[in-house]
C-alpha cells in the first residue's frame, strides 16, 4: 500500500494571499519507518530527551514562533532543508511528491480546496493504476491529512469521486477514504508540511530556496511530470 500524506498551505480566506497550496508525499508503506527515523535524528538537534516534543513545522521553524524561538535562523532553516533533502534522497524508489498550487482568483464560483483536491486525489489514483497497468503491482493507497476544519468536506469529497465520480471518471484504487491525524503524532504528516510551506514559499512569494530541493522530486515518467498541478 501507498500512503500518501497531504497538507495545505495558504489561507482561501485570506484575500492578501494569491495562492493555496495542496500536497504531499506518496510513501509505501515498508518505507514509513525509515524516513521516520530520519526525520526524528532532525528533532533530536533542538531536544535529544524529548524529540517527540519537536513539531517540524514549516511557517514557526522559518518565523522563529513558539519552541522555535530559542534557535537561530541558521539552525532552523538548515533542518527545514535538510528535512526536505530526504525527499531528494529517497526518490524516486520509496517516495515521489504530489501537489497542485491555484490562483484563487482563477476560481470564480469554485472552492479552491475542492479544486486542488480533484486534482492531486487523481494524479495519485492514475500513478497507482500505472503500477498496475505497467509492473502489474497491484497496490492501494490511503491519503491521510492533517487534521483541519476541512475533514468533513474531504472525506465527502473522496465517497463523490469513488461513486459518483470527478470530471475524468471514478477514483479506483483506494483503500478507504482519507485518514485524518494529529499533525504532532506523525512525522510524515510533519514532512509533508514542509513540501507544501516550500511550494507556497515558491509561488506566492518568489522563493525558491526551499522548493528547489525538491522540485524534481513530483511523479514523473518518461520526462513527464504528472505529479504537480498548476493553475496559475
Amino acid at each position: 500500500m501507498y500512503l500518501l500524506y497531504l497538507d495545505e498551505s495558504g489561507s482561501v480566506a485570506d484575500a492578501q494571499q494569491k495562492y493555496f497550496v495542496l500536497s504531499g508525499l506518496a510513501v509505501f508503506e515498508r518505507s514509513t519507518h525509515w524516513v521516520e527515523q530520519e526525520l526524528q535524528n532532525i528533532a533530536m538537534r533542538f531536544d535529544a530527551n524529548d524529540p517527540m516534543a519537536v513539531e517540524l513545522h514549516g511557517s514557526p521553524m522559518r518565523s522563529g514562533r513558539g519552541k522555535w524561538r530559542g534557535f537561530t535562523i541558521e539552525d532552523r532553516i538548515t533542518a527545514m532543508k535538510d528535512g526536505l533533502r530526504i525527499i531528494a534522497n529517497h526518490y524516486p524508489r520509496d517516495l515521489r511528491l504530489f501537489g497542485a498550487v491555484v490562483r484563487k482568483s482563477s476560481l470564480v464560483g469554485t472552492d479552491p480546496i475542492e479544486h486542488a483536491f480533484e486534482q492531486v486525489a487523481n494524479r495519485f489514483d492514475l500513478y497507482l493504476r500505472r503500477l498496475r497497468m505497467k509492473y502489474s503491482d497491484n497496490q492501494r493507497g490511503l491519503i491521510v491529512f492533517d487534521k483541519s476544519s476541512t475533514e468533513q468536506r474531504i472525506q465527502s469529497l473522496a465517497r463523490e469521486f469513488k461513486y459518483v465520480g470527478h470530471r475524468w471518471g471514478t477514483t479506483k484504487c483506494y483503500a478507504e477514504v482519507p485518514v485524518f491525524l494529529d499533525s504532532r503524532a506523525s512525522r510524515l504528516i510533519q514532512l509533508a508540511d514542509l513540501v507544501a510551506f516550500a511550494m507556497f514559499r515558491r509561488y506566492e512569494h518568489g522563493d525558491g530556496n526551499f522548493f528547489d530541493i525538491i522540485r524534481d522530486c513530483f511523479d514523473s515518467e518518461g520526462g513527464v511530470v504528472h505529479g504537480l498541478y498548476e493553475r496559475l
